[in-house]
């Protein structure tokens, strides 16, 4: 038997999963996020590794020592992969996390508006087999997003929605902000939140088969 997890409570990347018809259980990593670095790519490696990682160390805890787990008893005897993902936004190499407030959902897409800018999602799987041994693969995916000119109002309008408050960047492509996209360079999976084709081909070049997991 085998079972996928995803560490993270994004219905967005719970939507995608879905989409693609896997079957897997969802267990939130509730650590602090810690980065390390301002380089976008590096970021999201850092915040989906200790997600997966934190996700994966409680997992291990509960089959080493029978300590307490979000799965328990569901996770013995089976190979068990933890999947771990982070997304920000980076305009001119500036990493734009999710709005603190309207004010600064407003100083996001006053930033974005009209220019071009990269979303990066960091994805690490963590391979537990039925026997505890663990393994640990990473990548991130990179998209171009060309935003057309908002006006101040527009922007206001938008942030009154409360859509970009639980956004990075403050925006959601696949939300009330797809009017004001006017091209994608890239996956556009990935800026939703998860790039479910690189995901699936990078596994198979592991030879892992996700359907067959």
């Amino acid at each position: 038997m085998s079972m996928i997890i995803l560490a993270s409570g994004s219905p967005r990347r719970k939507e995608l999963l879905e989409q693609i018809g896997l079957e897997f259980e969802i267990c939130p990593a509730k650590g602090e996020e810690i980065i390390t670095t301002i380089v976008p790519g590096e970021a999201v490696l850092e915040l989906s590794r200790q997600k997966a990682e934190e996700v994966a160390g409680g997992i291990l805890s509960y089959l080493e020592h029978g300590l307490p787990s979000q799965l328990m008893g569901e996770t013995k005897g089976q190979d068990i992969l933890v999947i771990g993902a982070d997304t920000v936004v980076a305009y001119a190499d500036r990493i734009l996390g999710k709005p603190k407030d309207e004010e600064d959902a407003e100083k996001m897409l006053t930033l974005l508006a009209g220019n071009t800018h990269s979303v990066y999602t960091g994805v690490t799987c963590v391979f537990i087999s039925a026997d505890g041994k663990t393994g640990e693969h990473s990548f991130y995916e990179k998209t171009d997003v060309t935003m057309c000119p908002m006006s101040r109002e527009q922007i206001l309008r938008y942030i009154a929605t409360q859509e970009p408050m639980d956004k990075a960047g403050a925006y959601a492509i696949q939300g009330k902000c797809a009017v004001y996209v006017r091209k994608i360079d890239g996956d556009y999976n990935n800026v939703v939140g998860l790039p479910v084709g690189r995901l699936y081909q990078e596994l198979l070049s592991l030879g892992i088969d996700l359907y067959l997991w």
